[in-house]
């Protein structure tokens, strides 16, 4: 069996609550798996009082709210341990965590750079789930925002608290736009696990879509990121790149690792295969 670690970057307004499902499949088919707490969407750094009964209206704290370089950090102190042990690593990038993913997969630590010097170990490839394929030197919020100098829009699934776009967003109807194949008891108890974001600015500099390979599962049912836009990102970032990016599709909505866990746990180990040089 190939012989791999995953490495699972999360959307933002979660915690690793969600993925537990997936972690689970993939160690169930010998898969070692980890997601750790984005800060990005950790209340505890959101400035929000008690956690357990968030005020978003506080606005920032006082050094400002983490961002993408934070978010990258905690994944680099999962993936690099697992590198130095001489492990292989697939990355999933899981809606805005696509960002953290491409951000996380520096040359220096990808397998085919490794192996160059004689080293073991190294990120294999990165596997986007409905994530957000962001190009070199734009940020998510710079992405999706008009080009044309036009006033900011707000995304129908979310709203912005007290501060504007200075404070934090969170979840509208989050059992529609996150979790609509779900019956309604088990997108219930997601839903209380949901948290906040920043307007996410940090900007793109690794390039991932060179370093390594990528593979992309379209959510054909997604309400969040709708399937005209998520082939419309792999389209343009395809043009870009003479390597192929690996496509694949499933019924799904935005959360395929609660509806169709064993089915994306399986999507994981064929990717890995096409991965392998």
């Amino acid at each position: 069996m190939f012989d791999f670690a995953v490495v699972i970057c999360h959307g933002s307004y979660h915690t690793p609550v969600p993925y537990e499902p997936l972690i689970n499949a993939l160690k169930s088919k010998g898969i070692d798996a980890y997601c750790p707490q984005l800060p990005t969407a950790d209340l505890a750094k959101l400035n929000v009082g008690d956690i357990a009964s968030p005020d978003f209206d506080l606005g920032p704290p006082g050094k400002g709210y983490p961002q993408g370089e934070e978010d990258t950090d905690t994944i680099l102190r999962v993936i690099q341990p697992l590198i130095n042990q001489g492990k292989k690593v697939m990355l999933i990038g899981h809606s805005s965590g696509g960002w953290v993913a491409s951000q996380s997969a520096r040359s220096e630590l990808c397998y085919e750079a490794r192996k160059g010097k004689g080293q073991d170990g190294g990120i294999i490839g990165i596997l986007f789930v409905g994530g957000f394929i962001i190009p070199v030197g734009e940020s998510v919020n710079s992405f999706f925002q008009p080009q044309d100098g036009s006033p900011p829009v707000t995304p129908p699934f979310m709203r912005f608290h007290k501060h504007g776009w200075r404070g934090l967003g969170t979840i509208v109807e989050p059992e529609k736009f996150l979790f609509n194949d779900l019956d309604q008891a088990t997108a219930q108890k997601y839903v209380k696990t949901l948290t906040a974001s920043p307007i996410l600015t940090t900007k793109l500099t690794t390039d991932a879509y060179s370093n390594v390979t990528c593979g992309y599962l379209v959510l054909d049912g997604d309400l969040t990121l709708p399937q005209p836009y998520q082939e419309g990102m792999i389209a343009l970032q395809q043009s870009k790149q003479s390597s192929p990016i690996h496509v694949y599709h499933c019924p799904a909505g935005h959360s395929p690792h609660l509806s169709l866990t064993e089915g994306l746990a399986d999507t994981i180990r064929d990717f890995a295969i096409k991965t392998q040089v």
